[in-house]
This record gives C-alpha cells, structure tokens and sequence, in this order.
C-alpha cells in the first residue's frame, strides 16, 4: 500500500504540472483567454489523486505492521484473507448490472429505459437478497 501512496502522489503532481502547461498553452495559443473546460477538468483530476494519496497515507500509518504486499519476503497465501461469501452460478449480479446500466443509459437516452431499469433493478436485488430462501437452496 506504501507503494499505492507514493504512485498517488506522483499522480498528484503529475496532474497538477498537466493542468498548468494546459492553461499557459491554452492562452498563447488563443492570446485572449483560458480554456477553462480542461483546466478545470485536470485541476479536479489534481484534487482527486492528492485525495487518495492522502487517505492513503494516513490508512498506512494507522496500520500496526506492514501489509504482505510491501514486504519483498511475503507469500502469496500471506495476503489472502477470506473476502466473505459469493454465491457459485448465481445469474443474480448479472441482471442488477444490467438493470443499473439500463438506469444510466437511460438518463443519457431515453427516460423510458430508465424506468425499465428500475423495474429491472428492484427485482434483481429483490431475487439477489432472498435467492437463498426459494428453490434448490432453499434452507
């Protein structure tokens, strides 16, 4: 994570350089003013990689240890903790990306797939949350 950090803060300054020659270029190359769509857009790009290169700065010190992932001696079963419980053949998650997609597609399309979408996206998380209480898994 120690080396997550230091590539944010690269970023950080990578972006924050980027944002300056695109607005000094910007104005010679107009003479009259800034093309402030994209300076802003970097200046943010700025913003958002300080802000998780601080978060992780600040996670690394509060950590008691080094993660497995720092140390050059680790194992790879050494960072391989138990992530929780996925459901095998679960058709579920397929059909919530594909209502929530519906639902952003339809706020750039066409407000009749949005609501589709939601139709869509209500019975997935409905049949996701209970798909173990009916049928083959039932308990």
């Amino acid at each position: 994570m120690k080396i997550n950090a230091i590539l944010f803060w690269v970023l950080t300054g990578f972006f924050a350089l980027a944002a300056v020659v695109y607005g000094v270029w910007t104005y010679i190359n107009s003479g009259t003013s800034i093309e402030w769509t994209g300076t802003v857009a970097l200046s943010l790009s700025t913003a958002l990689a300080a802000f998780i290169a601080f978060y992780l700065s600040r996670v690394i010190g509060a950590q008691p240890e080094m993660l497995p992932e720092d140390r050059s001696d680790a194992n790879i079963d050494d960072g391989d903790p138990e992530l929780g419980f996925f459901s095998p053949w679960s058709w579920w998650p397929l059909t919530l990306a594909l209502g929530c997609g519906s639902v952003f597609l339809g706020l750039a399309a066409g407000f009749w797939l949005a609501i589709l979408g939601v139709f869509i996206t209500v019975i997935a998380l409905v049949g996701w949350t209970y798909e173990y209480y009916r049928g083959y898994f039932a308990r």
